[in-house]
Parts: structure tokens; C-alpha cells; sequence
């Protein structure tokens, strides 16, 4: 079993009891776009796993499952899963480090630009 047939018998067992994603998640104050990630086992789009476990316990509660069993059902599905390598984290983050920087030294940019023409140092590009 994977995160996607997890997140499968999650929705399977909550349809069974005629439960909308939208009732689950009033009741757990757990957002429609957490419980739709959960339920179609996108682990990206959550956030860590503590969280996730909580999640798992609400939602079980609320559809009338057993949250420690779930939650061990998770467990083996998540102990299964192989982590990223630390090449594959490491260049993640490098990337994330150069999008940072980029979008930095563009605001920058713009900054600089603004306050010059501001300034008067450099002319206005808006006729007037």
C-alpha cells in the first residue's frame, strides 16, 4: 500500500458512510485542500507529518474509524515509502536558494529603479 491507496481507503471508508469532504472537514476544522491531498495521497501538499497524524486521528474520528488504527495504517505506508536521497534533497534546496535569490535581487531592482526615478535622478518613464 502506498500514500494513494491510503489516502483511497480514507475517502472509500468516508463516501461509505455518506460523508462529504466538505462535512469532514467542518467538523475537523481541517481545510477542503488538506483533505483532498490527504485523501488522493499528494504528501507534498501537506505539512509535516506530526500535523498529518493529527489529521488522520480527526478524520478517523469523524467518519467512525478507529483514529490509532489509521494512524498505524499510515505508519506502515509511510515507513514503506523510500526518503529522498540527500543528492536529491540537496539539489532541491540549492534550487530553492537561487529562486530566492533571484526574486531578492529582482525586488532590488525594482527598488533602486523606483527610487531613482523618484529622486530625479533618472527621468520619469511616464510622459507628463
Amino acid at each position: 500500500m502506498d500514500h494513494v491507496e491510503f489516502g483511497k481507503y480514507l475517502s472509500q471508508q468516508r463516501e461509505l458512510r455518506g460523508l462529504s469532504r466538505d462535512e469532514v472537514s467542518q467538523v475537523t476544522k481541517i481545510s477542503p485542500s488538506l483533505i483532498a491531498a490527504l485523501e488522493e495521497g499528494q504528501m507534498e501538499r501537506l505539512p509535516a507529518r506530526v500535523f498529518v497524524l493529527n489529521y488522520i486521528r480527526a478524520y478517523a474520528t469523524v467518519i467512525g474509524l478507529a483514529p490509532e488504527e489509521a494512524v498505524l495504517r499510515y505508519e506502515e505506508v509511510d515507513k514503506a515509502t523510500p526518503e529522498p536521497s540527500p543528492v536529491v534533497l540537496e539539489r532541491e534546496r540549492r534550487r530553492r536558494a537561487w529562486l530566492i535569490l533571484c526574486v531578492v535581487l529582482a525586488v532590488l531592482g525594482v527598488g533602486a529603479y523606483v527610487a531613482l526615478v523618484m529622486t530625479g535622478k533618472l527621468p520619469s518613464p511616464l510622459p507628463g
